[in-house]
């Protein structure tokens, strides 16, 4: 499943086609420093295979496929879909002779970016958009049954370009802001207690800036469910490189299997 070209044009204007090559260039630039985390995302999401032994197995939040392991997810499953709004060309490539793999361009939310685009777009800096109340949060609605599902690193960032967008559009208050947020997620975490399911995500973020100040700022903002089996760590996120970056970014990271 592709977009149609309006729609890849509404993905520019967002920019999520310079939020995806930037992931991947951030990862470069880390020079192996995000490796732990993604073999703790690859470990857990083995133990989850062998807890679940999956038929069918639908990942939201594929993207590069650093921190999946595919091989073995196709060895135990009949039938993997890999769920992003945007799949790498090079990924496409990769993946195109596993006979076993389904590559899906959705986005995750049920629809929240071209609703966002719709309420939005229309607003200048003259009519700014004063208030997110006509902005409906979907909830994604999967066209058969998804088997087990993997949120991967995604729960926080769902909302990050439609917020962009927004803030280029509206003059709305950071609490409002944060509401919308939790909203977001929390309409994804529903979704997925409706299956077999295992979330990876960070859950606040700590940072160093070049004076030594520490801050925490907590990202997820809502509750996470009840967890069969639970797992915690930290991720280097820009520990390399910080002064390019002006601070040292480490994420606490929860996992989890419900």
């Amino acid at each position: 499943m592709t977009h149609s070209s309006s729609y890849r044009r509404i993905l520019h204007k967002m920019d999520y086609y310079d939020y995806q090559q930037g992931l991947i260039h951030r990862h470069l630039n880390q020079e192996g420093g995000w490796d732990s985390h993604l073999e703790h995302c690859r470990n857990f999401i083995l133990k989850a295979l062998e807890f679940n032994k999956p038929h069918k197995i639908t990942v939201f939040g594929s993207g590069w496929l650093l921190d999946l392991p595919l091989s073995e997810m196709i060895e135990i499953a009949d039938k993997v879909s890999l769920v992003d709004i945007i799949h790498p060309p090079e990924v496409i490539s990769q993946v195109s002779d596993l006979k076993k793999i389904e590559l899906v361009e959705q986005d995750v939310t049920g629809g929240l970016i071209k609703e966002v685009w719709e309420k939005t777009r229309k607003h200048t800096f003259l009519n700014r958009l004063r208030t997110l109340d006509d902005i409906i949060i979907p909830e994604y609605q999967p066209a058969d049954d998804p088997g087990m599902v993997l949120s991967l690193n995604i729960l926080t960032q769902l909302e990050a370009l439609p917020v962009k967008f927004i803030t280029k559009h509206a003059k709305i208050e950071d609490d409002t802001f944060k509401q919308f947020c939790a909203a977001i997620q929390k309409k994804h975490i529903d979704f997925l207690k409706k299956y077999p399911s295992v979330l990876i995500t960070d859950i606040s973020e700590i940072t160093t800036n070049q004076g030594g100040k520490v801050t925490e700022k907590q990202t997820l903002l809502t509750d996470l469910p009840e967890a069969g089996f639970k797992e915690e760590w930290t991720w280097d996120f820009d520990l390399i490189r910080s002064d390019f970056y002006e601070q040292k970014s480490v994420f606490k990271v929860s996992a989890m299997i419900f």
